[in-house]
């Protein structure tokens, strides 16, 4: 399973997306991913959200979470903003040994927990690479 990196991730400038920019709110929520003996866990650190306005799609080998704030969410005049409830749009490559007609997800304490069962079998060889 890989992270594709996006142009946000690239450091490119913010800009229109139409005209090859990005979306600042890009890289708004962490995310962290470990592996258990039988599948893969993807921790999406997104608080103050709401779950229903969460989407994951699997189109091919490409997993895509992503998060749209619902229409006339408030945006007070800040004095100091740290954190932003904003939308974001996060994609991850999965290789062959994801099953991903069994993924599932859940949304508590402000973390979307995503876990990847790996099929039996399918797992990816260990290699031990030998530095020259």
């Amino acid at each position: 399973m890989h992270y594709n990196q996006s142009c946000a991730a690239k450091g490119n400038a913010y800009g229109n997306p139409a005209k090859g920019g990005f979306i600042r709110s890009m890289q708004r929520a962490g995310v962290n991913i470990y592996k258990t003996a039988s599948t893969y866990e993807m921790l999406v650190f997104a608080p103050g959200r709401i779950k229903e306005h969460f989407h994951l799609d699997v189109n091919g080998n490409e997993l895509t979470v992503s998060y749209t704030p619902p229409e006339g969410f408030p945006r007070p005049e800040w004095i100091l903003r740290e954190y932003s409830r904003g939308s974001f749009k996060r994609s991850f490559t999965l290789d062959e040994s994801i099953d991903t007609k069994a993924i599932t997800a859940k949304y508590a304490d402000g973390v979307l927990e995503i876990s990847l069962p790996v099929i039996a079998g399918k797992e990816n060889a260990k290699k031990e690479i030998v530095i020259s």
